[in-house]
């Protein structure tokens, strides 16, 4: 689909206050009681002395947590509330009998699981969502519209914001799947920003309901954020927060609100990509939660299913690339590097960002996966389940011993892993590949050829003002990765944009002006005299990464010539 032919989808369900995560704002406070008496069931059918060492560690790295990590956004009692709690369990849980114990831990038990649901849980308010959504459009148009007409200045823009955003994929039959059960998107993650542009393309583009959503609590400490996410449906997340009770009532909010068909959408990375690459890895908690909530709702004799739906962001450049790239190479190499700043949290950077997007013709693409259920069976429009050999399945039978539905936690452990397999193999299946994601790959592809006895490390601390790229070895190496990414394309093992067809000069200028129109230290540049450079070889690592663990550098064949005219520039 081309940007001029993009689709813009009416509505599935008109009425907001009949979508799902109005009902279950509507419904908070007994939600929140849900939440709080699920979390304590599920943690106190540990022995007494186990849920006393449970909630000392939980007191040990919160006190920890207040000291090293305190932010605006904290509660001004917390130090009084963590500082009761201690005291009430030292003086009846600690070397007390069992049954003293119990009644003590499930009280503390109760006060903790209180105070996290009550800070996880959102609202969603429709008069701050039409808003935010009137407001959005303006912006981001008169940004558009700016460069021509200035920002205040009323007309038609070139391109309207719609135009920029370039949502594929299975649009339609997700539609559909919104009215047999419930979705959960599950989409990659390279900026702070992914949440914003999402939201406003499955509402404004896809003419999708609202989805709950997980929201940094670091980004609650700024007040006009916090205003607005705190009533578009997000939940806080606090990722100081590592103990056992906080992240099972994170997980029991998931649970719930699943089972109560509330539309839900979270990063399964867990956070940003670090490097550049597509996840590889995802985080069991809040996936398993979809896995829970299905065999739940079959306890309950329900037929609804739960719909897991990847979805595949793609960048020309991302606002955070310096501060994510320079992080994940001090994490890996243990090595000194300066540390960038994070210029998501930046006005000036995000204005700017925002302006080189939408002025520049650098389009984002949304790419949406084959819907799948909780196993990573593809399901159909009507969304019933198949196997990989096309033949339809009953999902209930997996939830089953004994000729009944019954709860496995083993066994849904490996549903889960299965499931986080198949959503991997769905993320580079459904990636598109951007001009500049081939030229970054293949540029640096190429300097490792050229220098292959040096480490990674080695290759990033080349000067580059001494390195200049042969326009005639880019061309080459980018034509034999044109021709692997046709027959992977044919396979359905990746899809292209429209500039991977192009020949690959114009590849190669498209490729490297949208590299290069953002960052102040470019990735790849034209110098004065129209040879190819790199002001930033750490930069260009990053946007290479995009294109790893496909295997590509096999394809790269260059003939000892080549490499010695390579060496000789």
């Amino acid at each position: 689909m081309s940007q001029d032919r993009q689709t813009i989808y009416p509505h599935v369900f008109e009425e907001i206050d009949q979508w799902p995560i109005y009902l279950l704002s509507e419904d908070r406070k007994n939600f929140v009681q849900e939440i709080e008496d699920f979390t304590l069931q599920r943690l106190n059918r540990k022995e007494p002395k186990q849920v006393t060492d449970l909630i000392s560690e939980t007191i040990y790295l919160e006190r920890i947590r207040m000291k090293e990590e305190p932010w605006k956004v904290d509660p001004p009692n917390e130090r009084q509330f963590w500082s009761k709690i201690r005291k009430k369990l030292v003086k009846y849980s600690l070397d007390r009998p069992d049954e003293g114990t119990q009644s003590n831990n499930i009280e503390i038990l109760q006060q903790i699981i209180k105070r996290y649901a009550e800070e996880i849980v959102g609202t969603f308010r429709i008069k701050t969502f039409l808003f935010s959504r009137r407001f959005l459009t303006f912006f981001f148009n008169r940004l558009l519209q700016a460069k021509q007409r200035g920002f205040w200045r009323f007309g038609s823009g070139k391109k309207l914001l719609y135009q920029k955003l370039l949502v594929k994929g299975e649009v339609e039959k997700v539609r559909s799947l919104m009215k047999e059960g419930t979705v959960v998107i599950v989409p990659t993650h390279f900026s702070n920003l992914d949440s914003i542009l999402i939201g406003y393309a499955i509402d404004l583009i896809a003419g999708l309901p609202s989805f709950s959503y997980g929201a940094g609590l670091n980004l609650f400490n700024s007040g006009f954020i916090a205003y607005f996410i705190n009533r578009l449906g997000a939940y806080r997340v606090d990722r100081r927060k590592k103990n056992a009770i906080y992240l099972e009532t994170l997980k029991t909010m998931s649970n719930l609100s699943i089972q109560r068909g509330t539309n839900s959408l979270f990063f399964p990375g867990g956070t940003r990509s670090r490097s550049g690459e597509i996840e590889t890895k995802l985080k069991m908690g809040l996936l398993g939660t979809t896995v829970e909530a299905q065999r739940a709702l079959f306890e309950k004799n329900s037929d609804k299913k739960v719909f897991i739906v990847p979805l595949v962001l793609s960048y020309h450049f991302v606002l955070e690339a310096p501060f994510l790239i320079e992080s994940y190479l001090r994490q890996i190499g243990k090595e000194r590097f300066i540390k960038s700043k994070d210029d998501f949290y930046s006005m000036g950077g995000l204005i700017r960002f925002v302006w080189t997007v939408l002025a520049q013709g650098n389009d984002i693409t949304l790419s949406f996966g084959q819907p799948m259920d909780i196993l990573g069976n593809p399901v159909d429009q009507k969304g019933c389940s198949f196997d990989q050999y096309g033949n339809q399945i009953d999902l209930r039978e997996y939830f089953m011993s004994n000729e009944k539905i019954n709860q496995d936690f083993q066994r849904e452990a490996e549903y889960t892993k299965l499931l986080a397999d198949k959503i991997v193999d769905r993320f580079h299946r459904d990636n598109i590949v951007l001009s500049s994601h081939l030229v970054a790959f293949a540029a640096f592809e190429i300097l490792k050829l050229e220098h292959e006895k040096l480490d990674l490390y080695g290759i990033l601390r080349l000067p580059t003002n001494e390195y200049i790229f042969s326009e005639e070895v880019l061309k080459e190496t980018v034509q034999q990765l044109q021709s692997r990414l046709f027959a992977m394309e044919s396979a359905g093992e990746i899809k292209l944009s429209d500039q991977i067809r192009w020949d690959s000069e114009a590849l190669i200028r498209d490729g490297i002006f949208k590299l290069g129109n953002f960052h102040v230290s470019k990735p790849l540049k034209y110098n004065k005299k129209g040879q190819i450079i790199s002001d930033n070889f750490i930069y260009l690592y990053y946007y290479h990464n995009r294109m790893e663990n496909y295997g590509l550098d096999q394809y790269i064949k260059l003939e000892k010539e080549v490499l010695e005219e390579m060496i000789a520039v």
